[in-house]
C-alpha cells in the first residue's frame, strides 16, 4: 500500500489548519487511504467480535462481582457462627452461668447480703434540681409557639440521670 502526498492545490480552496499553527491536507490524506476486500473484511470481523464480546465481558463482570460479594457474605456468616460457638463454650462453663444470674438477675447465695444503690452517677451527670411548682394559677402570655419550641428544644438538650452507655 503506498501513500501519495499531494500538494495543496491553490484552486481547491484553503488547506486546513491544525491547531499547531502549521497547514495540513486533510483531503490528501483521507485520499491517500485504500480500502481493499480483505481490510473491510478484517475490519467488518473486528466489529462483529466486539459486538459479539461486549455484553459477554458485562456478564462476566457482573458475575465476578457477585461472588466477590456472596464470598464477603459468606465471610461474615463463618465469622458470626464463630462467635456463637465461642459464646456456646462459654455458657457450658457453671462460673459463667453463676456470674451472668448475679449480673443480669440480681441472683444471691444463701446468707449474702446485697446492697443496690439506685443513684449511683456522679453530681456533674445528675439532674438540676427543679423549682417548686407555686400552688397559684398565673396568667401567661399569649405566646404559646415560642414557649412550645423551647420546651421542645430544653427537652432535646437536657442531661438525662440514665447513662447512654447502658442503654
Amino acid at each position: 500500500m503506498t501513500r501519495r502526498r499531494t500538494p495543496p492545490s491553490s484552486s481547491g480552496g484553503a488547506p486546513h489548519r491544525a491547531s499547531s499553527g502549521r497547514a495540513v491536507d486533510v483531503r490528501g490524506w483521507v485520499g491517500g487511504i485504500r480500502l481493499s476486500g480483505f481490510m473491510v473484511i478484517m475490519l467488518s470481523l473486528v466489529v462483529l467480535g466486539a459486538w459479539v464480546l461486549v455484553p459477554t465481558l458485562g456478564t462476566y463482570l457482573d458475575q465476578k462481582q457477585r461472588i466477590s460479594a456472596l464470598e464477603h457474605s459468606v465471610q461474615v456468616t463463618q465469622q458470626r457462627i464463630d462467635q456463637l460457638k465461642a459464646e456456646r463454650e462459654r455458657w457450658k462453663d457453671p462460673a459463667y452461668i453463676t456470674a451472668q444470674a448475679r449480673e443480669r438477675l440480681y441472683y444471691v447465695k444463701p446468707g449474702e447480703v446485697v446492697y443496690l444503690i439506685d443513684n449511683d452517677l456522679p453530681p456533674v451527670a445528675q439532674p438540676v434540681d427543679q423549682a417548686k411548682v407555686s400552688d397559684t394559677a398565673q396568667e401567661k402570655s399569649s405566646d404559646w409557639t415560642g414557649q412550645l419550641l423551647r420546651s421542645v428544644t430544653g427537652a432535646g438538650l437536657a442531661k438525662t440521670a440514665a447513662d447512654p452507655a447502658t442503654r
